[in-house]
């Protein structure tokens, strides 16, 4: 693709997402997300491969159902109530319709089924956009109506999203669809604590765009997207092998990483809720998502292609700049000592 026309792809993406977090109409950030899904669309279309134009097609499909429901229920919630505003949505068949049609945007099971499949046929910078940048306006207007969203639909989506997210990956040998539903899960630990505590859903986010986008940068770097090729990551750059391994464990929620803070916060939360049972089976369905974590740690550390090069420093050769990524790898995994000081923020 030509530098102009990624720059205009990017500086549009941008665009949509400022404005949808920007906006207090619902036209307005409806008209955001529009410019999100269509500033997307030649990204995926750009390798010019069937499986990417089946991804784009899927794509659009649901963003244009999801962005369709948007529109419907801001119409019926205005018919009825008088109010275009976002943070007046009071109708509670507008506020169903919502919490679905942004689950469709966001991907929360049950309406996952098409993040896998496009994500699995798209370019590893793409995925990472999808994953992590196209999240960010659907899930601030979920945090923005979270008093008006349908409570129970959230805490029933949210506990099929760890599940699904964990058992859904077990059998996957595609870095991108395990990324898909490793994003599953983690929306369901974001919807889950939305209607008690929104600022912990933004933390949240927060830490998982920072760990996914590690993670993506990391695959790119190595060029892996296959398990199999994660096997060939240590003799291109042991360092980056070891820093992937202990992204991996932050991606699962095992301490001290950092990507244990939001699930003990969010489990702390649940539990001053009295929802102890609701609690028990996330926390148990994550350690679904903790099997394909480890089995891909034990790709790269303990098994070795069996077409090992007797010269290593070819492999080890590495011209791309990683001063960003080593930045992002120290936040992605050496925060939990800072964890009061971000809990007071958050307050």
């Amino acid at each position: 693709m030509s530098p102009y026309a990624l720059s205009i792809m990017m500086s549009s993406l941008a665009v949509g997402t400022t404005m949808t977090l920007t906006s207090n109409h619902w036209f307005l950030a409806w008209m955001g997300l529009e410019f999100n899904t269509l500033a997307i669309i030649p990204l995926m279309t750009k390798n010019h491969h069937p499986r990417a134009t089946e991804a784009a097609t899927k794509y659009f499909l649901m963003q244009a159902l999801a962005s369709a429901l948007i529109l419907f229920s801001a119409t019926m919630n205005a018919w009825f109530m008088g109010e275009w505003e976002i943070t007046n949505m009071s109708y509670p068949m507008s506020a169903t319709l919502l919490t679905i049609a942004l689950a469709m945007k966001l991907g929360i099971a049950p309406f996952h089924l098409w993040l896998p499949d496009v994500l699995q046929g798209l370019n590893l910078f793409t995925c990472l956009i999808l994953s992590t940048w196209q999240k960010i306006a659907p899930m601030i207007l979920m945090i923005q109506t979270h008093t008006q969203l349908n409570t129970n639909l959230l805490i029933i989506m949210a506990i099929m999203s760890t599940i699904i997210g964990g058992w859904g990956g077990l059998n996957q040998t595609h870095l991108r669809k395990i990324m898909a539903y490793s994003s599953i899960a983690h929306l369901g630990w974001m919807t889950l604590v939305l209607c008690f505590m929104p600022t912990l859903t933004t933390f949240n986010l927060i830490i998982y765009i920072m760990m996914t986008t590690v993670m993506f940068m990391m695959l790119m770097n190595m060029s892996s997207t296959t398990i199999n090729k994660m096997a060939m990551s240590w003799l291109k750059s042991p360092t980056m092998a070891a820093s992937m391994m202990i992204i991996l464990m932050s991606l699962g929620g095992l301490p001290p990483t950092t990507g244990f803070i939001p699930k003990w916060l969010i489990i702390q939360e649940m539990t001053k809720q009295n929802m102890i049972a609701i609690t028990t089976i996330i926390a148990l369905s994550s350690l679904l998502s903790l099997f394909f974590y480890l089995r891909m740690s034990y790709s790269i550390s303990l098994t070795t292609s069996p077409n090992t090069s007797n010269f290593h420093s070819i492999w080890r050769q590495n011209n791309q700049n990683t001063t960003i990524l080593s930045m992002m790898i120290i936040f992605s995994t050496l925060m939990l000592p800072i964890t009061p000081t971000m809990i007071n923020i958050m307050n």
